[in-house]
């Protein structure tokens, strides 16, 4: 008997898996990234090239679909259509998940790149390398052996997918063994659309191939579920007994395939590596053929290696829970995902609010309010977090503006009524939680000059009465950060007036608004301490003391037990007809502040655990359960009467921190847990905001500022060292 047959032997009889790696695959050399992921594990699944081999515009990244049963294994790019590939072992067709005789399981996951292992087939075992090497290069790579002991015959199915009819074939390059296509993408998106006056193409040119000869090839209508028809075989029919495609090589189509058929005899392994290459039509084909060319072969462990090395920063924490693993790192993968390299008219790195799906609002540009996603990038890699936050600095107006958006296509301020717009204040928080984790005295020095100068623009434009606590400017629905459906801010329920009649932020002294910048002091104060300025830390010091002093004596209604924003013109809560005493999440800022006094901290307390108000399933809604505006559904993007915002969520798990509210820290941190488990394990994606008590959403998908879940696991970890609790 062969040493093949021994092994087999053995493994019967022991009743161990066959699923053993062969020899020559990709290994994860560091067991804490290691994986074991299953379709209903909390694992973020979508991937886009590292930084440097990334562009803004044609840019795709593609999410994995490894768990919808009806479905094949496969990869969807926004607007740019799947891939997967159909198995014919043996004769029997296996075009789903549900055929699968091992479902895949995900071995490592990294921001560009998943590897998982499955069997199609019993004993035929498969591990998968899923690879965004570039914005517009795309590869698997499997490798496929044969753990039976008969020989088995495979016919592979690559599927390139589009399915709106703007999949058109140019033609076969012979030499090449690939198809040359073409496809169309509308700039038109539901939550925004892409601006037609910068470079986002419409028309692309595609490249896919196997690399090698394929057996046949051909182009088809249809959907999906037609692949069957196409491949299984009716051996009682003259016309099927040939096993070719249709060979078609030019015209529209819903999708191509390509066929590679081998044989395998026990023992025997095969490699396959399909590409799909994408980019603007504009651009040379050539170029685009001639990288392909060059990964037809390339080793990828490499690849893997340096992801391994990335993610040696991040703290080791030891989770109780796998599946709170699963979100740490997921956390991580997300915020680098969305990482591009400088541009335009921007010398750094900067991120997109997301890179797959993409929309016109969330992509190009910085805001102060998304880069908190950074408090976690920093533990991943601070020199990049520093990077993004010098994207602000370098383009600051000499003034001190730092405007709602900076980017690539520079700074935009929206002025409105002559006076320019700004975003959330967090920038010196932002900058100082960077450099507790880089240590980099050198970006504190920048940080801080730039931090005086923006607080200081604040403090003479975002206070016109000069009486020590602050109001919105005039476009302030964006530039508060809480957009529409805000009962304070929002004249209307049901948003019908026009944005100067509808919002009314910059006509009162806003809480949220006095407590960021109360923060950005603090900040500042601890700064300017760890950079040897005594003097400059006392007197931010002072100022956010004193402007606290004012909150609490201004903002603070003891009849209800709460802080609330004032009318500017009287300091009282009232404004017009309207009663501002709307209990929202901004009032726990004043913990994340340092503005409570303990006395007051405590009241607040109990309205936060007060499952009638905020403490509910999924988190602290942005709103009162006990509000008439409140609904606990997610709709749309942007409301801010009920849903679930995990920045805010983790402002609130920071400020019970600061005031030693540890048990309520926990289980607060546990209702964001399970909120993101719930999404992960069931859709695989992050969200703009959740649902404080169901778990139906409809808002933008993989959203950045979701990564502030790996910062609130390490801090999570921090409280419980500090308290002995593991």
């Amino acid at each position: 008997m062969n040493t093949f047959r021994t092994l087999l032997l053995l493994i019967l009889l022991t009743g161990l898996s066959l699923t053993v790696a062969p020899q020559g695959t990709y290994k994860i050399a560091d067991e804490y990234l290691a994986l074991n992921a299953g379709a209903s594990d909390p694992l973020y699944v979508t991937y886009a090239a590292a930084v440097n081999r990334s562009r803004l515009y044609g840019d795709k990244a593609y999410k994995m679909d490894y768990y919808s049963c009806n479905e094949p294994l496969n990869f969807s790019s926004d607007q740019a259509g799947r891939i997967f590939t159909t198995w014919r072992v043996n004769s029997v067709v296996i075009d789903k998940l549900s055929k699968y005789f091992k479902p895949p399981t995900v071995l490592a996951s990294f921001p560009d790149m998943a590897l998982l292992e499955y069997e199609p087939w019993q004993g035929l075992h498969v591990q998968q390398l899923f690879f965004v090497y570039s914005s517009g290069i795309a590869i698997i790579d499997q490798t496929i052996t044969n753990y039976t002991e008969r020989e088995l015959t495979i016919d592979l199915y690559p599927t390139l997918e589009l399915g709106d009819d703007s999949l058109m074939i140019s033609g076969w390059d012979a030499d090449n063994n690939a198809y040359l296509l073409q496809h169309h993408e509308s700039l038109y998106r539901l939550i925004s659309s892409l601006n037609p006056k910068f470079p986002y193409p419409s028309k692309f040119l595609d490249i896919f191939t196997t690399g090698s000869e394929p057996y046949s090839f051909g182009g088809y209508k249809g959907s999906v579920g037609d692949m069957y028809n196409y491949v299984k075989h009716d051996f009682y029919a003259e016309k099927n007994k040939h096993d070719s495609l249709n060979c078609y090589q030019v015209g529209y189509t819903d999708f191509v395939v390509l066929h590679k058929k081998f044989v395998l005899k026990p023992g025997q392994t095969e490699h396959l590596r399909i590409i799909r290459g994408c980019q603007d039509a504009s651009l040379d084909e050539n170029t685009l053929m001639e990288e392909i060319k060059t990964l037809k072969n390339r080793p990828l462990q490499a690849y893997i290696d340096h992801n391994i090395s990335l993610f040696q920063s991040v703290p080791r924490i030891s989770f109780p829970d796998q599946s709170d693993k699963l979100v740490y790192l997921s956390a991580f993968n997300l915020v680098r995902g969305c990482m591009l390299p400088p541009s335009g008219k921007t010398n750094h790195n900067y991120y997109v609010f997301s890179r797959n799906p993409i929309w016109g609002w969330g992509h190009g540009h910085q805001v102060l309010h998304e880069s908190l996603s950074m408090l976690s990038y920093a533990y991943l890699d601070a020199a990049s977090a520093q990077e993004s936050q010098r994207v602000y600095m370098e383009q600051q107006r000499d003034d001190g503006l730092i405007a709602y958006r900076h980017g690539p296509r520079g700074m935009q301020d929206y002025p409105h009524k002559n006076m320019s717009t700004t975003s959330a204040p967090f920038f010196s928080w932002i900058n100082l939680e960077i450099y507790k984790t880089g240590q980099d005295k050198a970006f504190l020095r920048e940080a801080y000059e730039s931090g005086v100068k923006y607080t200081k623009w604040l403090i003479q434009n975002r206070d016109t009465d000069a009486d020590g606590t602050f109001e919105w400017g005039p476009y302030g629905i964006i530039e508060n950060v809480r957009d529409w459906y805000n009962a304070v801010f929002q004249v209307s329920a049901d948003r019908y007036l026009d944005v100067d009649k509808e919002d009314i932020s910059d006509e009162l002294e806003c809480l949220d608004l006095t407590l960021m910048i109360i923060k950005e002091m603090r900040s500042l104060s601890i700064m300017a301490t760890e950079l040897g300025l005594k003097t400059q830390s006392e007197e931010w010091k002072l100022k956010a003391d004193q402007t606290a002093k004012l909150v609490n004596e201004r903002m603070w209604d003891d009849e209800t037990g709460f802080y609330y924003s004032v009318n500017k013109d009287d300091h009282t809560f009232r404004f017009m007809t309207r009663d501002l005493r709307r209990q929202e999440i901004i009032g726990f800022l004043s913990l994340w502040a340092g503005g409570a006094t303990p006395a007051r901290a405590e009241m607040l307390i109990s309205k936060l655990t007060d499952s009638t108000k905020f403490w509910r399933r999924y988190g602290v809604p942005t709103l009162a359960s006990d509000d008439a505006w409140f609904t606990p559904y997610v709709d749309y993007c942007c409301k801010w009467n009920g849903p679930v915002w995990l920045l805010w969520d983790y402002m609130v798990f920071d400020g019970l921190v600061n005031y030693g509210y540890y048990t309520e820290a926990r289980q607060l941190a546990a209702k964001m847990l399970l909120c993101v488990k719930t999404q992960l394990s069931t859709n695989h994606n992050f969200w703009e905001s959740y649902s404080p008590d169901n778990t139906v959403l409809d808002c933008p998908p993989n959203y950045i500022w979701d990564s502030i879940m790996a910062k609130l696991l390490i801090d999570l970890q921090s409280i419980n060292n500090k308290t002995n609790i593991h």
